[in-house]
């Protein structure tokens, strides 16, 4: 049986959480009729709604599970930029945000009709360059005051400084944590942890059959970047953690997938926080597998706090 530490010990943690942020917005309406125009469904909009996406739900999963945390990101000069301000500082999470005027502050707006997506919008571009070296300053000049360092890329752009700072990072004796994104695993070199699902590893590793090649590649991988251990989230399989001491599979926990949304957000935080807080790794995993299976009986994305997860 897993013990999760005290809140008092969860409550000391300090954990800078660096990545792509954005602003997710759900229409909510009622689907009675398909349009004259095309054979598209008309929904007339009842309900609003707007939550922390990307890394800034990261954030807010780390402070949920009572943790403090810094969000060190590029926003730009515009509305959801600002709405992103104020649901972080209702939410009790601490700041270090670059602006770039030229930035569109990501948006993922989903329109939702009889309790399905219905369609996604996503606004975004990618941020100046000047913004992300200064982001290099905010790094250093935060990192001295955060035991654990969690980078969430989403592959936005916001992340271009990566290896740089996990040098920083390691070299002041931090862990690293990191959700990668893409083809490149060279950029995460060095890192403590990285947290690929399926088919992030599928990309960089090429496809597998059976668990003997499986583990063949991850040892490759982990060898040739220099990462100190690999955890595989698997949906439906669970998740497995591949590090120095072997493997450790951990089956899934939810009883009802609601939405997958921000899963891998929750698994990561609850990671890093445990982590932090002195637990072992296969522990961690098993009470961060159980995080992402209390999340994705929720809709959206979706946070736990410390009593789901006690319980």
């Amino acid at each position: 049986m897993t013990t999760l530490p005290s809140r008092e010990r969860l409550a000391a943690q300090r954990v800078l959480v660096v990545g792509d942020v954005m602003l997710d917005r759900y229409w909510h309406g009622a689907v009675e009729r398909i349009s004259p125009e095309a054979p598209v469904p008309v929904v007339r909009i009842e309900r609003e709604e707007e939550r922390l996406g990307g890394a800034a739900n990261v954030a807010l999963n780390v402070r949920t599970l009572g943790a403090r945390v810094t969000l060190l990101t590029v926003v730009g000069n515009d509305e959801p930029a600002r709405r992103l301000r104020e649901l972080l500082h209702e939410r009790d999470i601490a700041t270090a945000l670059r602006e770039d005027k030229q930035l569109y502050t990501i948006v993922k707006l989903r329109v939702i009709g009889r309790a399905q997506q219905l369609l996604r919008v996503d606004f975004e571009n990618e941020p100046d360059h000047e913004a992300l070296g200064e982001m290099l300053d905010d790094f250093a000049a935060q990192l001295p005051q955060h035991d654990v360092v969690l980078f969430s890329d989403y592959g936005k752009g916001g992340l271009t400084h990566i290896p740089r700072m996990i040098e920083l990072a390691r070299a002041a004796g931090k862990p690293v944590l990191v959700d990668p994104k893409g083809s490149d695993y060279q950029r995460y070199a060095g890192a403590s942890i990285i947290t690929p699902n399926r088919g992030e590893l599928a990309q960089v590793a090429g496809a597998w059959k059976g668990e003997a090649e499986l583990l063949k590649k991850v040892d490759a991988l982990r060898a040739d970047i220099a990462v100190g251990a690999v955890l595989l989230t698997r949906s439906e399989e669970g998740m497995t953690l591949f590090d120095a001491s072997g493997v450790t599979h951990e089956p899934a926990r939810a009883r009802e997938v609601f939405d997958v949304t921000g899963a891998g957000d929750t698994v990561i935080a609850t990671l890093a926080v445990l982590t932090g807080a002195g637990m072992p790794l296969p522990e961690a995993m098993r009470l961060a597998n159980k995080a992402g299976g209390i999340v994705v009986g929720k809709f959206g994305t979706a946070t736990v706090s410390y009593d789901e997860l006690a319980a």
